[in-house]
């Protein structure tokens, strides 16, 4: 599953009475890439769609998470975390590494203007 899939996944067990306007919308693709998505997670049995009359008395459809897709929301939560978590240490350590070239830098610099200033002197 890859991560759009993932987020609607998890927009839609949110709430499944979005539109796919509306999810296109919140998530910030396409309308036909969000079609394509909620099509790709209803082949995989991770949801079911509902037809219902909202209070515009349109037919829309509620998409439900079915326990295969709430258990494959579980695992894929659990990879996203840990893949996050991992970016954020290494995040981390470029940091650090950055915080001490940048001092390194700072104090070189400092020191070659004193030494340029007690040239001029």
């Amino acid at each position: 599953m890859d991560e759009s899939q993932f987020k609607t996944l998890r927009e839609l067990a949110k709430d499944g009475t979005l539109s796919q306007r509306d999810l296109s919308k919140r998530m910030g693709l396409s309308l036909g890439r969000v079609n394509y998505l909620v099509n790709e997670l209803l082949k995989k049995g991770y949801l079911k769609a509902r037809r219902f009359k909202n209070s515009k008395n349109k037919i829309g459809y509620m998409y439900i998470l079915t326990p295969r897709g709430a258990a494959e929301k579980i695992t894929q939560t659990y990879r996203f975390l840990h893949r996050k978590l991992d970016e954020f240490d290494r995040l981390k350590h470029e940091i650090e590494i950055l915080k001490q070239e940048n001092n390194e830098d700072f104090q070189n610099n400092h020191r070659d203007r004193r030494n340029q200033k007690n040239q001029i002197n």
